[in-house]
């Protein structure tokens, strides 16, 4: 299976999913992640401002980030090469990377979606 490693840009959480005016796109994605997880991938987030050395001591992100700003976030590595960048996947496109069944993702991205971060009080 495919290691599949997300850069946010600075977030307020671990998900970005907190506060009273939460993006829709990073509840989605959230959910979608959990899901993932759920069904055996491998995904690994990091926050540019909780965990800036990821950022500094990954040579691809470092290089990006030399090239294209932080504006170009969020960057997916999928074993370690860059797949996307700028927007956040779909449910597909990480299920595609991770080698979850194309039918289980189809079925589950109609589902609504909805996540928070633990711990916060925004549920």
């Amino acid at each position: 299976m495919s290691k599949i490693q997300v850069f946010d840009p600075a977030l307020c959480c671990s998900t970005g999913v907190c506060g009273v005016d939460v993006d829709q796109q990073l509840v989605s994605f959230s959910a979608d992640v959990e899901w993932a997880k759920q069904n055996g991938a491998q995904i690994e987030r990091f926050n540019l401002a909780q965990q800036p050395m990821a950022f500094a001591e990954n040579q691809t992100v470092k290089g990006f980030l030399e090239r294209s700003g932080q504006e170009a976030l969020p960057l997916i590595l999928v074993n370690g090469e860059i797949a996307l960048a700028g927007r956040y996947p779909n449910r597909t496109e990480i299920a595609r990377w991770a080698g979850i069944a194309e039918a289980a993702a189809e079925q589950e991205a109609a589902k609504p979606a909805t996540a928070c971060c633990s711990g916060s009080r925004c549920c």
